[in-house]
């Protein structure tokens, strides 16, 4: 199998890399990334020189990069390429909806460009998208596959118009695709501006930790090993045309999360410095992660405590990494 990941030098992409090669050994991977603030190639250095491992440095939205690269015979498609973060989408939503509603666009025709009379008996395009799009949910309940989309920022927006879009190319053209759409991520190699990376790093020189509002926005969270797991079942075994869920079953409050990061650390929770609370913002996400679990087998292995140590530790030991990055 040889795979096209991009976005592959980013968080959640470079764990996919890392994953698969330990899964499959003698798969071949394209690594196409922009590398943008968030890609990083320390987060693959490893497989620098390894035959069957290939670094682009390239735009999804660049059509004629990504034709040469389907010249190579791409089996598979995993999508990452995304700007990400809500505060950035708030600032430069242009940027977001380039990158994630034009670029997914590109390698949806390319795919179908390619693989015309191929088949559609398995899933080839992986468009991996976000719990986002489904907007925010009151104190009680949960986003399953069928829930109404109602994105609230700019970046949840340009997500769910890139779903839409390979929906349209699956029902249109029987491109065989699959949507995941997935729970906060958190593990090793997660860029320092997200919420556990960031409050690491605070706590670790003793400056304030600044949470939004009053802390209690809920979010589920789902180890980024058990999150690689979870696509590669998908591509496996999922059904072309499906969205699948994909969470840890692991709530908790923005300040549940710091508050139990400063005692892993043992740093004081006078850190915690409440901030003005970022527009739109969501108050809680929830995944039902029911269809992957019945269908795939599919189940997470981490729970958040000791996951949530395990990715303190990481940093800790990986200064060399993230000093970079925040310098």
């Amino acid at each position: 199998m040889k795979l096209l990941v991009t976005g592959g030098a980013g968080f959640i992409g470079s764990n996919f890399i890392r994953f698969m090669f330990n899964e499959r050994p003698d798969i071949e991977v394209i690594n196409l990334d922009k590398l943008t603030y968030a890609g990083n190639l320390d987060n693959l250095k490893e497989l620098a020189g390894k035959p069957n491992y290939l670094f682009v440095q390239g735009d999804i939205a660049d059509g004629d990069l990504v034709q040469q690269l389907f010249g190579k015979g791409i089996d598979a498609v995993i999508n990452f390429a995304a700007e990400s973060h809500v505060d950035r989408s708030i600032l430069e939503p242009d940027v977001f909806i380039k990158t994630n509603v034009v670029g997914t666009q590109v390698l949806l025709e390319q795919a179908r460009q390619s693989w015309r009379g191929s088949g559609g008996q398995r899933v080839r395009f992986i468009q991996i998208s976000t719990d986002e799009v489904y907007g925010s949910l009151g104190a009680e309940g949960y986003f399953t596959e069928s829930t109404p989309l109602a994105p609230n920022s700019p970046y949840s927006a340009s997500k769910a118009g890139a779903d839409l879009l390979v929906r349209a190319y699956y029902h249109t053209y029987g491109l065989p695709v699959a949507i995941t759409r997935c729970s906060n991520n958190y593990g090793p190699y997660q860029f320092p501006e997200k919420l556990i990376p960031l409050m690491i790093l605070k706590a670790l020189q003793d400056e304030p930790l600044p949470v939004y509002g009053n802390g209690l926005n809920v979010r589920d969270w789902l180890h980024v090993e058990d999150h690689c797991r979870a696509i590669y079942t998908v591509l496996t075994q999922g059904r072309p045309g499906e969205v699948y869920n994909i969470g840890g079953n692991q709530e908790r409050t923005n300040l549940e999360v710091v508050k139990g990061i400063l005692n892993i650390m043992g740093k004081p929770e006078s850190l915690i410095s409440f901030v003005q609370d970022r527009p739109g913002h969501d108050h809680r996400y929830a995944i039902d992660a029911g269809k992957i679990q019945r269908e795939l087998g599919w189940r997470p292995r981490h729970d958040f405590a000791s996951g949530l140590a395990n990715t303190v530790q990481w940093y800790l030991n990986n200064r060399q990494w993230w000093e970079p990055l925040i310098s």
